[in-house]
């Protein structure tokens, strides 16, 4: 694995009482590098530098430990979407924000990524701390950005079909399996242009 940066999950803090931060910061290396499988917690121990037992007193197990990395990928999730979301701008170009953090994030936290999708017991929006889930403001934005709704279709579910297009998007980009070179559009372009074609192909058969 790369060299341990410096910072608060730093090896050497766990002396001052950060071990349970310093294993999160573990785990979401190992994901990001070998994916959710990819690792045990005697490899987590071990990149910290403790003893397998000692993980015990943060983690009932390697499960325990996954859902605490997910659930921090999604409250990270949330936060940006939320950001873009109060941007300024109309409607629809907080919108479009919302999709450029999305496959932004995916990029940047490839372990929270991973640990949110692949993780068995971290649902599809659940609220942290009593905020809105990304799911619930994907939904928010929906309804913002087309106040006429959508002919009598759910936002929820326009709001899975788009979650599924950005999903989608963000896995092939990361395999290295999206199509590039002059004149191909770029993920971003893509996820804008599926987006409204969606979004618009709902309203044009409902109002048919």
């Amino acid at each position: 694995m790369r060299p341990w940066r410096e910072g608060p999950g730093d090896r050497r803090s766990y002396h001052h009482g950060n071990l349970k931060e310093a294993l999160i910061e573990a785990a979401r290396r190992f994901i990001a590098e070998r994916g959710v499988g990819g690792f045990t917690l005697v490899d987590a121990a071990r990149l910290v530098g403790v003893t397998p037992a000692a993980l015990y007193r943060h983690f009932r197990g390697r499960e325990a430990l996954l859902e605490e990395v997910a659930g921090r990928g999604f409250t990270d999730l949330a936060e940006r979407l939320a950001r873009a979301l109060t941007s300024r701008g109309t409607p629809l170009e907080r919108f479009t924000r919302m999709g450029e953090a999305y496959l932004a994030f995916a990029e940047e936290e490839p372990g929270y990524y991973a640990a949110i999708f692949e993780t068995r017991n971290v649902q599809l929006g659940p609220p942290a701390q009593g905020r809105p889930s990304p799911f619930d403001l994907l939904v928010e934005a929906l309804q913002s950005t087309f106040p006429d709704g959508f002919g009598g279709v759910a936002p929820r579910f326009i709001a899975l079909e788009v979650w599924a297009l950005s999903h989608g998007l963000a896995t092939l980009s990361a395999a290295g399996q999206l199509p590039s070179g002059p004149g191909v559009p770029d993920k971003y372009e893509l996820l804008r242009a599926g987006v409204l074609a969606l979004v618009h192909g709902a309203r044009a058969g409902n109002a048919a």
